[in-house]
């Protein structure tokens, strides 16, 4: 079978239609150009070139020959940069977890950079709880996971991306809306409020038993639901309040009113990306990188 090499002289000769031109392209000496091409001749079984004369001209095989050797080419070249680039984390493909919280806060600004600076990379996008990203993380159907903290077991890495403070949520015509009021936690003590669920949204149950503590408070709780949409649409119905994460400004639900409120320290809610720590996708390094750029440079 014939090699690269030849075809590599072959395509020389043919677009120089001179030995002594292709072997300098080549960075080569003419006699093993002119051997080169005798060897692919042989391998052939047909004359490439016509010799005939002080000119070289390519033969009716030569022509036909031709394409076929510049693609050849073309496809080995390809081939190496994919390999290159697929070594790069460069191509490749990704399957990234996200909470639904996630989805109104950071994921917007992740996939748009992965698309602008990885647009070889693939990726499949899951929406799942923390818990459910985390098991699908060690069993290898994920492979970057943004979950809320925190990351128990043994080889998961994971780094804190984004925090965000919270913001109380009140139906339209309740006191607290007024603009003229300046709510504080404690505002909350015995007023219905609409619960995180303590099984499917542990980490913000957690999170606000925690700011209820604190201040020696106690709300009445009146529903425990999962997820941030769902507990606005129940505070526009007038069926409590709730805390929800700044993200949730980007909701705009009509009827619900989001407010700053006092007496909750900085800002408690806090999202990490995960990773398995022996993952060799190079893909998966690259976009690793890139999310956990962004946090650095503050730009989540």
């Amino acid at each position: 079978m014939f090699t690269l090499s030849q075809l590599e002289s072959f395509v020389a000769v043919a677009e120089t239609l001179h030995y002594g031109r292709a072997a300098e392209r080549l960075s080569m000496t003419q006699p093993p150009l002119s051997r080169r091409i005798q060897l692919l001749e042989r391998e052939l079984g047909v004359h490439l070139f016509d010799r005939s004369g002080r000119s070289v001209r390519l033969t009716a095989a030569g022509q036909a020959f031709l394409g076929d050797a510049r693609r050849i080419l073309g496809l080995t070249e390809q081939a190496a940069l994919s390999v290159r680039r697929t070594l790069a984390g460069e191509i490749g493909t990704v399957a990234l977890g996200f909470t639904a919280s996630a989805a109104h806060s950071v994921l917007d600004g992740i996939v748009g950079a992965i698309h602008a600076e990885l647009p070889g990379v693939g990726l499949v996008l899951r929406e799942r709880v923390s818990g459910a990203q985390l098991e699908e993380l060690r069993s290898g159907e994920l492979d970057l996971a943004l979950v809320r903290p925190p990351v128990p077991g043994t080889g998961i890495a994971y780094r804190s991306l984004h925090r965000e403070s919270l913001l109380l949520a009140t139906p339209a015509d309740h006191p607290l809306a007024a603009p003229d009021r300046a709510p504080h936690v404690r505002d909350l003590d015995g007023e219905p409020f609409v619960m995180y669920s303590p099984a499917e949204a542990r980490y913000f149950y957690e999170v606000l038993v925690g700011v209820f503590r604190r201040v020696e408070i106690v709300p009445h709780y009146v529903h425990y639901l999962s997820q941030v949409h769902t507990i606005l649409a129940l505070v526009r119905a007038g069926l409590g309040l709730a805390l929800v994460p700044r993200a949730a400004e980007t909701l705009k639900l009509d009827g619900v009113v989001l407010r700053p409120l006092a007496g909750v320290e900085g800002e408690p809610v806090e999202l990490v990306a995960a990773w398995r720590a022996d993952d060799d996708n190079p893909a998966l390094h690259a976009v690793r990188d890139l999310v956990t750029g962004l946090a650095d440079r503050e730009a989540l």
